[in-house]
């Protein structure tokens, strides 16, 4: 399995006036096994003990998970979709920080793949685990 290397900006740039760009979420890396990206924490992500909501995690573990898969496959053929999703939240980061999260693909098979994504704070400090298992369909002409 191979990540189809595209640079950063191209990535970013296909996700504008989606979830991904409301929230702030930007790739910062791309490496033949891995995805790397970082979001901010601001009144858009915060619950109300004023820390980073389980959901916004979970946004930015499908987020780079799903284009890690979509960038491991040939999408002139084949999409690949989120079939299942779990998060385990470590320690909260408060408004006005960065959480930083990297995909890794634990199985890549032709009908499933499952990624792992690690979440840290600025300090390096583990913040969220998560795993998805994505579907791998054949596109429709």
């Amino acid at each position: 399995m191979s990540i189809k290397i595209k640079p950063v900006e191209q990535i970013n740039e296909g996700q504008k006036n989606t979830m991904v760009s409301f929230l702030g979420i930007e790739i910062t890396d791309v490496t033949e096994t891995s995805i790397s990206g970082k979001m901010p924490i601001d009144e858009r992500h915060i619950q109300i003990m004023g820390v980073l909501h389980g959901g916004g995690s979970v946004v930015l573990a499908e987020t780079l998970g799903s284009i890690a898969a979509n960038m491991s496959v040939d999408t002139e053929k084949y999409a690949c979709m989120g079939l299942e999703i779990n998060a385990n939240h470590i320690r909260p980061v408060p408004k006005g920080k960065w959480v930083y999260g990297t995909a890794i693909a634990l199985h890549v098979g032709k009908k499933t793949h499952v990624w792992e994504i690690k979440m840290t704070n600025e300090e390096g400090k583990l913040t969220c685990i998560s795993r998805i298992t994505m579907a791998v369909v054949e596109r429709f002409h």
